[in-house]
């Protein structure tokens, strides 16, 4: 094995890698061959995913600067060399939204009826509407909070729309012997009121407003003997990574939740303010959050455009958004079929959000606790959410008195909260729950379920390469398989003792884990494509991942290219490979495919000179997947199945519609590898099919009917 890392030149950076892939997805917020609200949709999701990284990679950059940290990465670059530039891109890429929403989407939203009021657009209904609404639903939310030298500069909470207003005292208020103030910061209650208030709207119009400007409207309602001199919105984002370092010694529960607080508290990483603020104000908001020129983003007319999934949610116009694609019955699991018996027969594979998530897996951990004959259900779980029907159907098991394991990861980050809530929950219940690993956060996404049958007992699995959450199955697109393969149900028996009880397993049958594991099995794959090319016979390679980031992998795929090993590579976000430079990686392809679903899932398929194999994991090609997590790697045993997983990656290769090809500076070359080819949309042909095997179904039954 190969211990060269890749030169500093051959390698692109992580954080700049991924602002091209923002910059993808504000690609398709810009494609007007998209429906109008998928295009506002679009362009939420870019804000949405521009807070996160503020929140964590920004805010890692700044804590190295901090540090004082100087030398550079692998890619070459220091942190403040790589501050500097995602800051330039990020800048342009906000003007170019600011753009985009007030010069193209706001204008044909408007020729669809579809209109975002500001106070003087009011007719005289809607400013009675408004005035009803703040004076019941909004007023009694807001907590005006006076800056003067008896009140020190309140702070500004993460991601919360904030007004400043500037005030001037009336006369009767200094006669009064009142005191008074010169400045006034109105958190806006958007947590617990919609951003977009739907107002009376003419037959066929939709009209809206937003809370910031319902309450500037109304500020004289609260400062009753001052005159607004004027108001602006502004938002603070914070550092909100969860560095939880634990002590073994300590309640991990108790740590995550000490760490939460924290998180509320942390330091300003970006300001985001409306232009025309005041120069002395700003000032002072650069002083009070101690932010830098890097941090600053002055905003055109709409402060931030995270919420605007909450318009798209709002307006039921089928005609502006895609064509809808109800989940799919996975044919194996028709109604009157029990799911023991179906998994018993032969495995069965699930793409998700193409089949149903509720009629597969949910309904596989409810059966399992109606079941009288199951015994036993273990399960790790990383993301859930408030409502989870999965951890309902558990604390439902450990209540009919079977033996139900929860490892519960609570360090996921952003549902931390959730997963303690649910934690909690299941305990009570009698769930024997356990909070994950000291030292690695449990990625993994595996379900076991013990049945006592006539033959004796029989072990049920489930393997995904997504999380057990019902809404993000709705909009992620992963791959699971269910089996009753007995060397499965023995790797898994062991993979859950290992995880509750620290026990060592000897040897797996299937399974490959990290970071025992992972690491090593995909070395050794690369390694043997490389031997079948110096041997003169054909060599190729299909990854699939949401990241490609560790070098060791990416200095072993240039090797295998110059080998002769074709690879390629459907990376959806960062990608630090360089690919197609001649001499180091003319044989590796990259394509990123953005589509209406998010792609999530792991596949890892070989060629094998003629014997291939197809893996499915939870883990990306990533330095924290392979060696800092408990992640679950699996063949693809079946090879119908296997087959289908590769015809999937075959029809994503030849997407030309949504499939854009990276060159080797990250960005976009052209749309598809055959671009001259009929226009191919992957996710949309991948619906279809599963809609023609359904019919088949249909049709099969009716015949033997």
């Amino acid at each position: 094995m190969s211990k060269n890392l890749p030169r500093p030149e051959d390698l692109l950076n992580r954080e700049i890698s991924w602002v091209a892939f923002n910059e993808r997805v504000l690609e398709e917020a810009e494609d007007p061959s998209n429906p109008l609200l998928e295009r506002v949709k679009f362009l939420g999701i870019v804000s949405s995913n521009f807070d996160e990284f503020f929140m964590v990679r920004v805010a890692g950059i700044w804590r190295q600067i901090d540090a004082g940290i100087t030398v550079p990465g692998p890619d070459g670059l220091t942190p403040r060399q790589v501050l500097e530039r995602v800051s330039e891109r990020i800048h342009t890429m906000a003007l170019r939204q600011h753009r985009l929403f007030h010069q193209d989407i706001e204008p044909r939203l408007a020729e669809h009826g579809i209109r975002i009021l500001g106070p003087s657009d009011l007719d005289e209904v809607q400013r009675d509407f408004t005035e009803e609404h703040f004076r019941t639903s909004v007023a009694p939310l807001i907590t005006p909070l006076a800056v003067d030298p008896g009140h020190p500069f309140p702070r500004l909470g993460n991601r919360a729309l904030v007004l400043v207003a500037a005030l001037e005292a009336e006369g009767r208020l200094e006669e009064a012997d009142l005191p008074v103030s010169e400045l006034s910061i109105i958190h806006v209650p958007t947590s617990v009121v919609p951003r977009f208030l739907r107002l009376p709207s003419p037959q066929g119009q939709h009209h809206f407003m937003t809370i910031e400007d319902l309450v500037r409207l109304h500020l004289g309602r609260l400062f009753d003997g001052y005159a607004i001199q004027n108001c602006h919105a502004i938002r603070v984002t914070r550092d909100s990574d969860l560095p939880v370092e634990e002590d073994p010694g300590e309640d991990l529960m108790k740590t995550v939740e000490e760490n939460l607080r924290d998180r509320r508290r942390g330091a300003a990483v970006r300001l985001q303010y409306e232009r025309g603020l005041d120069p002395e104000l700003l000032d002072l908001l650069i002083q009070e959050l101690e932010l830098s020129p890097e941090d600053l983003y002055p905003t055109e007319g709409f402060t931030v455009f995270s919420d605007l999934m909450q318009l798209y949610g709002q307006l039921d116009l089928p005609h502006l958004k895609d064509p809808p694609m109800p989940p799919l019955p996975v044919p194996q699991l028709e109604r009157g079929v029990r799911i023991f018996d179906a998994i018993a027969k032969s495995d069965i594979l699930l793409h998700h959000p193409f089949q149903s998530f509720d009629d597969s897996m949910v309904r596989f951990v409810r059966e399992a606790a109606d079941d009288p004959r199951v015994l036993a259900i273990k399960m790790t779980l990383y993301r859930m959410s408030a409502q989870s029907p999965v951890a309902a159907a558990l604390e439902r098991a450990a209540e009919r008195g079977k033996q139900v394991a929860a490892i519960i990861e609570l360090r996921a980050r952003f549902d931390e909260e959730a997963n303690i809530a649910w934690a909690r929950r299941l305990e009570k219940a009698g769930v024997h729950v356990v909070y994950g690993m000291p030292a690695y956060k449990i990625h993994g996404k595996a379900c076991l379920v013990v049945r006592q049958e006539a033959g004796g007992i029989r072990r049920y699995c489930h393997l995904s390469t997504g999380n057990y959450n019902e809404r993000t199955s709705r909009i992620y697109s992963d791959l699971g398989v269910f089996t009753a393969r007995p060397e499965f149900g023995e790797d898994l028996s062991q993979f859950f003792n290992f995880l509750t009880g620290y026990t060592r397993p000897p040897r797996f049958n299937r399974l490959i884990l990290a970071p025992q594991s992972f690491r090593k099995a995909v070395v050794e794959r690369i390694q043997r494509e490389r031997a079948h090319a110096r041997a003169g016979k054909p060599a190729r390679m299909i990854l699939k991942m949401n990241a490609l980031v560790d070098a060791q992998i990416t200095q072993l795929l240039y090797e295998a290219s110059q080998e002769g090993v074709k690879v390629d590579l459907i990376v959806r976000g960062t990608c630090c490979l360089r690919p197609g430079v001649p001499g180091l990686s003319e044989n590796i392809r990259a394509l990123s495919i953005l589509d209406r679903f998010l792609e999530h899932a792991r596949i890892y398929h070989f060629v094998n000179d003629g014997q291939p194999e197809t893996l499915l994991a939870s883990g990306d090609l990533m330095p924290r997947n392979l060696d800092h997590r408990v992640e679950i790697c699996f063949p693809m045993v079946d090879p119908l199945l296997a087959q289908q997983v590769v015809d999937l990656l075959e029809l994503q290769l030849s997407d030309n519609v949504k499939g854009r090809v990276l060159g080797p500076e990250g960005t976009v070359l052209r749309r598809g590898l055959d671009p001259s080819g009929p226009p191919l949309q992957s996710q949309v042909r991948t619906y279809e099919h599963g809609l023609l095997r359904s019919a088949a179904m249909v049709t099969q039954k009716l015949g033997e009917g």
